[in-house]
């Protein structure tokens, strides 16, 4: 049974209307999602593999945890869930700080309309790779990297096949408020 997800205006404020995910894509209704980014006490950050069964952008690295908001959820429980199904992380709402909303709407050669509200939080955790349980259907793998390891991948965007390419101006905004956060 596909999860029901609220329709938003092209502003971001709810309609009041829902519809199942396949749908949301299918007719373009804009929707919110949480993304959330962990970092580690030395600065690392916490990237993933999305898996191979993924449509879009299937190996490529990205957010550490994302997913859509489920209909009647909060952005923040939603964020907690989401981590909890995707790596296995328990956290809670104290440890979500939130750096903005970012629009992307993109359609893809598919027919595929996907118009989000990325809601985004940064999150300092203590969690080793060994401590986390990745889900096969969303992450292929999880890897740390230094805040240096970051940059020099961002300067390779869209040329290694490494990460999102559409995405840059986004990760920028993401690791100025953990180099914010950190020091």
């Amino acid at each position: 049974m596909s999860e029901k997800i609220d329709i938003l205006t092209s502003r971001g404020k709810p309609t009041g209307n829902t519809a199942v995910k396949p749908q949301i894509h299918q007719k373009g209704f804009y929707h919110n999602t949480a993304h959330i980014w962990f970092y580690d006490f030395s600065g690392n950050v916490l990237l993933q593999q999305r898996s191979s069964k993924k449509t879009f952008y299937p190996l490529l690295w990205d957010v550490s945890v994302a997913g859509h908001v489920d209909s009647g959820e909060s952005i923040r429980q939603a964020a907690i869930r989401e981590t909890r199904e995707e790596i296995g992380l328990l956290i809670t709402e104290n440890d979500l700080r939130k750096i903005g909303v970012f629009e992307s709407f993109r359609t893809y050669d598919s027919g595929y309309i996907d118009n989000e509200f990325h809601h985004t939080f940064i999150s300092k955790t203590h969690a080793k790779l060994n401590n986390l349980t990745p889900n096969p259907d969303e992450v292929e793998s999880l890897k740390f990297v230094s805040m240096d390891e970051f940059e020099t991948i961002l300067d390779h965007i869209g040329k290694d096949n490494h990460l999102v390419p559409n995405n840059k101006p986004y990760y920028q905004f993401v690791i100025n408020h953990i180099n914010e956060s950190i020091k």
